[in-house]
């Protein structure tokens, strides 16, 4: 994509959510750090169902190690990958308490350094706990900029860089989010909802799904 269709892409994007957040349900940086390790290959729905039985419980990194990981493995059983994710959130509350103060770090580094957690997971956090300009690339926000040719890469990475790089800096605290909504709903994996994408004509994938809008009923 040129520059002007980037700008234009992202306008659009804006005008149809001014204030994009994520959909995994939080109230503080450490709440959302644990969602965001328990989604790996889980939907944000099926965390959610978890959370909402897990945080009134245990909802800091003291409260969670109390817990242990035996006790917290029912809350979380619905979610693929239990047995790891328990092990690894038990592992990194008590990280958090032995050399943060139980808080959660806003430093990428001392985000990775937590057990469980990768570059994407950090991303999130950075990004939407502490106001970070990062793009976590998922596999939705992957397959958007490649399709449309927002940013084309090989692997995550190359598409994080190619992000940073392209998208206009006053869209870049929102860009994770826009995309990836865009990636759930309209621009998806098995069949695009082309006919209902608002970047439609900015999009430079061969294969989009044939079709016009259906009409509003009135």
């Amino acid at each position: 994509m040129k520059p002007a269709q980037i700008e234009e892409m992202f306008a659009r994007l804006q005008a149809l959510n001014p204030h994009p957040t994520t959909e995994l349900e939080y109230t503080t940086p450490f709440e959302l750090l644990v969602a965001v390790a328990l989604s790996a290959q889980a939907t944000d729905v099926g965390v959610n169902k978890a959370t909402r039985k897990l945080f009134p419980v245990a909802n800091t990194p003291r409260a969670l190690v109390d817990l242990g990981v035996d006790g917290l493995k029912p809350y979380i059983a619905t979610i693929g990958l239990f047995n790891t994710k328990a092990q690894n959130v038990i592992a990194l509350s008590q990280q958090l308490l032995d050399r943060h103060g139980g808080e959660v770090p806003r430093e990428r580094a001392a985000l990775e350094a937590l057990p469980g957690v990768g570059r994407k997971t950090a991303n999130v956090v950075l990004n939407t706990a502490f106001g970070e300009p990062t793009i976590a690339v998922d596999t939705h926000i992957f397959r958007v900029s490649n399709r449309t040719g927002l940013a084309p890469g090989k692997d995550v990475l190359a598409v994080e860089h190619k992000l940073v790089k392209v998208v206009p800096d006053r869209y870049l605290q929102d860009a994770h989010h826009w995309l990836i909504l865009h990636g759930r709903y309209v621009c998806k994996a098995r069949k695009p909802d082309c006919p209902h994408c608002a970047i439609r004509d900015l999009c430079r994938f061969p294969d989009q799904t044939p079709g016009d809008p259906e009409p509003v009923a009135v």
